[in-house]
């Protein structure tokens, strides 16, 4: 890397994970984390090429407004969160320098050989080399880095991310306190009870924070419903045939 990386949100779950790649890789990570006082800003801060910011979208603009007084008028500030629109224009909002969003598709504990897209959106005042220092600090640790817009990213989350989890959590609470459905389960449903359990018993609010955060949740909530509507026309086969779309020639869901 060239020039000093400052990683806010240090001990968080994914603010963990980038650090722990990081050192790893042999790249110096200066840390920070709450509570984020003046005093140890400023020292943290001082002469930051690159201040990432890895806090939940709750906190986010309070974070900016706490470490944005601190950062070298030249450091571009970047963010890794699940949304892109409205942290963007709240960094734009508190930070007159450049501007990069980020968000690591992947989660705290990726496998050794997992894939590790990281996309990348350039934001108000970034410029070749504000991007490439971005490129280069998620290439070091073993990401794949790609480039899109803020609009792209937000209503493609809200559809992969956002729809998963609403209708996730739809399907499970229709059924639940229905004692008497319970000796009809089936390994299918066991299969789909226990990859749910995860994202709707430890991490449901920061799904939900996320879901409310992303301005395009409710209009992909609306073009899911347009599916369930023809479901409940008949229009089964439909449905099947617009669904195999995902194994046309082999493609992958990845």
């Amino acid at each position: 890397m060239t020039g000093k990386v400052v990683l806010v949100g240090a001990r968080g779950r994914m603010g963990s994970m980038l650090r722990a790649r990081a050192a790893g890789k042999g790249i110096a990570v200066t840390a920070a984390d709450i509570p984020l006082a003046p005093d140890s800003l400023g020292p943290i801060c001082a002469h930051a090429a690159l201040a990432l910011l890895c806090v939940p979208a709750a906190v986010f603009e309070d974070t900016v407004r706490a470490v944005c007084p601190h950062l070298p008028p030249r450091a571009v500030l970047c963010d890794i969160t699940s949304v892109k629109e409205i942290p963007l224009s709240q960094m734009e909002k508190h930070w007159p320098g450049p501007v990069v969003g980020t968000h690591p598709l992947f989660g705290p504990a990726p496998a050794a050989d997992d894939d590790m897209p990281v996309a990348v959106v350039p934001g108000r005042g970034a410029k070749a080399g504000h991007l490439a220092l971005v490129r280069k600090f998620f290439l070091a640790i073993g990401c794949r880095v790609f480039e899109t817009t803020a609009q792209e990213h937000d209503q493609a989350m809200a559809r992969i991310q956002g729809v998963n989890f609403i209708t996730t959590l739809a399907y499970f609470a229709l059924l639940a306190g229905r004692e008497e459905i319970l000796p009809f389960i089936t390994p299918s449903f066991r299969r789909r009870l226990d990859a749910a359990q995860k994202m709707l018993s430890e991490d449901a609010g920061l799904f939900a924070g996320i879901f409310n955060a992303n301005p395009h949740s409710l209009a992909a909530v609306r073009q899911y419903r347009q599916m369930l509507n023809l479901a409940a026309g008949g229009d089964i086969e439909l449905l099947c045939e617009r669904a195999k779309w995902w194994w046309k020639d082999r493609r992958s869901a990845q």
